[in-house]
């Protein structure tokens, strides 16, 4: 089952995404949703809560969610860590950008000026639905409410500035509507913890990025384990799996499309950011 927030008419809500047609069932945010929940599996019952119908074409897109934490992982996929001549990881390597970040499907990504470089990443998010710390791999799943897709844009210039002077790689990271996330969460019954998907990214029609999930170093229950050893996970919190090989820079005036097999499409066309 596919959801998402949109907006239609005079009114923002949640709703079920399905042969082209968006079903509301409410305003709740879903982290709202989650937290009210016992386990995952109850997300199949708001179909009991469908209240209106509108075109997908009709509608909309608003931020997914707004998540209490961003926890993206670093140097996943060994070929990007090849690529950018960074040391391939023997544990998963994490950080966080600002939950502020956060845009919608086909909202721009603003550059501000004189940034240098600016790559986007497209990457497998998993969307936390239910509180965890201290997990298995064997049971990670548990807790996972459902996948989406996040483009981890990232101001690389200033990030190789910060690394070479060992800062943090926060600010590059958590730079306004460099968190794309969308269109909408396929919930975790569609999609195992194990899947092995095909990942892609596109600048204005042309491939960059083409790889499979399957890649990964680490997988999205080894993930979740290693992190919740030292901190809790809440509902609606955001884990992101890492980019594969393939980045490069955007300008104003590009579009980026980035895809994951099962999920959809997360476009965002590029602009200027004069403010």
């Amino acid at each position: 089952m596919k959801i998402g927030r949109f907006y239609a008419g005079s009114s923002a809500f949640t709703g079920i995404v399905k042969n082209g047609t968006v079903y509301s069932v409410g305003n709740d945010p879903l982290e709202f949703i989650f937290r009210d929940s016992v386990d995952c599996s109850h997300l199949q019952s708001l179909t009991e809560k469908i209240s209106m119908q509108t075109e997908l074409c009709d509608v909309v897109y608003l931020p997914l969610l707004r998540p209490g934490k961003i926890i993206c992982l670093g140097l996943n996929y060994r070929s990007h860590a090849i690529e950018g001549n960074w040391q391939i990881p023997g544990e998963p390597v994490y950080f966080e950008k600002s939950s502020s970040t956060v845009i919608a499907h086909k909202t721009p990504i603003k550059i501000p000026k004189d940034i240098g470089r600016v790559d986007p990443e497209v990457e497998l998010a998993v969307i936390i639905g239910k509180q965890c710390r201290k997990i298995s791999p064997e049971n990670a799943g548990r807790y996972i409410a459902g996948y989406t897709i996040l483009n981890d844009v990232t101001a690389r210039t200033i990030q190789k500035k910060d690394q070479e002077m060992k800062y943090p790689w926060f600010r590059s990271k958590s730079m306004d509507t460099f968190c794309p996330v969308g269109p909408w969460l396929v919930t975790a019954d569609e999609i195992g913890p194990r899947a092995d998907l095909k990942i892609t990214l596109r600048v204005n029609g042309k491939i960059r990025q083409d790889s499979s999930t399957g890649r990964m170093i680490f997988q999205v229950p080894e993930i979740l384990a290693q992190i919740t050893r030292y901190l809790t996970l809440e509902p609606g919190d955001i884990i992101s799996t890492g980019t594969p090989e393939g980045i490069g820079p955007i300008l104003p005036g590009d579009t980026v499309e980035c895809e994951i097999e099962g999920i959809g499409v997360l476009t965002n066309p590029v602009i200027s950011d004069d403010n």
